[in-house]
């Protein structure tokens, strides 16, 4: 029989809760996230052939920044994420099919808890970027799916992490 899991972000009253981490062990925890931000096919093929430059400037690098100042400003964001230091971040960002970019974001840190939301929020965030740097091109660019990968570290393993 397995384990009922509960929300841990709520209290017993029902009220939300930031979660007391502070008996946990500090262990090395990693998590991969990815974004996905899809173009109509002339936009896309325009994009190639610009080498991902726009007029605003160079696509990969703005969202690469954007992501990783998501990161490291993730509790701002976020009511009951806690401020962690953050040992490495990493974010690529490639063609995915023909119309298609995707966005990984790596986050690594030490600490009591685990950095899901970090890089969640890094992958947003830097699709975000993308999608205001190509706008004067097509409103018909999608974001998404956003979603977790993998994470290790903490109570369970799920997904991949490379």
């Amino acid at each position: 029989m397995s384990k009922q899991r509960v929300l841990t972000h709520i209290d017993a009253a029902g009220r939300p809760v930031m979660v007391d981490v502070s008996g946990k062990a500090v262990t090395a925890r990693q998590a991969l996230a990815e974004c996905r931000v899809r173009f109509p096919a002339d936009v896309a093929a325009q994009l190639r052939k610009s080498g991902l430059r726009s007029a605003k400037g160079g696509i990969v690098d703005a969202a690469v920044i954007a992501g990783t100042m998501a990161v490291k400003r993730t509790h701002d964001l976020i009511p009951f994420c806690h401020p962690l230091p953050i040992d490495g971040i990493r974010i690529a960002i490639d063609w995915h099919g023909e119309r298609e970019l995707r966005i990984d974001c790596m986050v690594k840190t030490t600490h009591r808890t685990g950095v899901e939301m970090e890089a969640l929020t890094g992958a947003t965030v830097a699709a975000l970027t993308v999608y205001d740097m190509c706008k004067a091109l097509s409103h018909a660019i999608v974001i998404g799916p956003a979603k977790l990968v993998g994470k290790r570290g903490g109570k369970r393993d799920v997904g991949r992490v490379v």
